[in-house]
């Protein structure tokens, strides 16, 4: 061996190397890893995983990467990185917080070392991946809660509407948490019918179906997003949305399909909206009393954009913050 290799040995093995952190989605399907984590895995001198039954090491395998089942120390990994060698470290689902918490006392410490630390995600959640956990957390909870396990789609009705009112008075409030907060347990309703629908045994149906069916209800009736038609103001895209309604729903009136267990006020302006978006000269009934008198006003304010119900809430709500000062009680 001569000086010069001699001193390009010497300065390797006193080089500290890399530990690179290869962190996955359990969200994204396995095996479907960037580029950059693909180099990184087929260029390392050694690649470990604490978890041998992690979703990814069967196609890392596939691929010829040679993964070690071991759960190295902060010290291990350290020497394996001695002579400025790689490691990358497949993190498991809780990302491995005893190694990193170790190999930032042994870099705090300054008497070791160290290697060139990276993290690496190696792919990553798309919009909406949330929401997987969801399903898989529902299932969990239908499965094993005593009380989810028992729950039917009519015991669980009222708390749809619950959850819908509390959704509006978030939005009233003008609560940005709350928001947050109220629409999570309104698509909470959705996924736990869903979960039930499953267990129905002459017409099932799961999440996917029914997001299936949204989507394929929101592309075709978007026929300007989607097609070829044109939409150029919001009121060429309700119409394109009501035609497209009619031809899905073949309906004999303007009245069909409009719920008439909704509040009241709601349903009387319901009512004259298909009426005035139909057309129709429909003259509101003439008898007397104060439901008549109310059915007047929902109508007038639904003509002038005013969703009555809205502003029957907001007078009451104004109402209650006098009671309230009367009482003498703040806030």
């Amino acid at each position: 061996m001569n000086a010069t290799s001699s001193s390009a040995d010497a300065f390797r093995e006193s080089t500290p190397g890399r530990v690179v952190l290869l962190t996955t989605s359990h969200r994204v399907a396995p095996g479907l890893l960037s580029w950059p984590a693909w180099q990184a895995l087929r260029t390392a001198d050694r690649v470990l995983c604490a978890d041998g039954a992690h979703p990814q090491l069967p196609y890392l395998r596939e691929a010829g990467i040679r993964v070690e089942e071991a759960s190295p120390t902060a010290e291990d990994l350290v020497a394996a990185c001695a002579g400025g060698r790689t490691v990358v470290v497949v993190a498991t689902g809780e990302g491995e917080p005893a190694l990193t918490d170790g190999l930032a006392r042994l870099a705090g410490s300054g008497r070791v070392s160290m290697p060139e630390l990276e993290l690496l995600p190696a792919s990553y959640d798309l919009p909406g991946a949330r929401l997987l956990d969801l399903v898989q957390v529902m299932d969990r909870i239908r499965a094993e809660c005593p009380w989810s396990s028992r729950q039917t789609h009519q015991g669980l009705a009222k708390y749809g509407i619950e959850e819908a009112y509390e959704l509006v008075e978030a939005i009233e409030d003008g609560d940005r948490d709350e928001l947050r907060e109220e629409l999570g347990d309104v698509l909470l309703q959705v996924v736990f019918h869903a979960r039930i629908a499953e267990e129905d045994e002459e017409s099932p149906f799961s999440v996917d179906d029914v997001a299936g069916t949204i989507v394929t209800k929101l592309i075709h009736r978007h026929p300007h997003v989607f097609g070829d038609a044109t939409a150029t103001t919001p009121e060429e895209v309700k119409e394109h949305w009501l035609r497209t309604k009619a031809a899905e729903k073949r309906r004999e009136s303007v009245t069909d399909g409009i719920p008439l267990h909704q509040p009241g006020l709601a349903l009387a302006a319901k009512l004259s909206s298909r009426v005035r978006t139909a057309g129709l000269d429909v003259p509101l009934p003439p008898a007397e009393g104060i439901g008549y008198e109310l059915l007047a006003l929902a109508a007038r304010a639904e003509s002038e954009g005013v969703d009555p119900e809205a502003a029957l809430r907001a007078a009451a709500r104004a109402y209650r913050d006098a009671i309230r000062g009367v009482e003498g009680v703040g806030g």
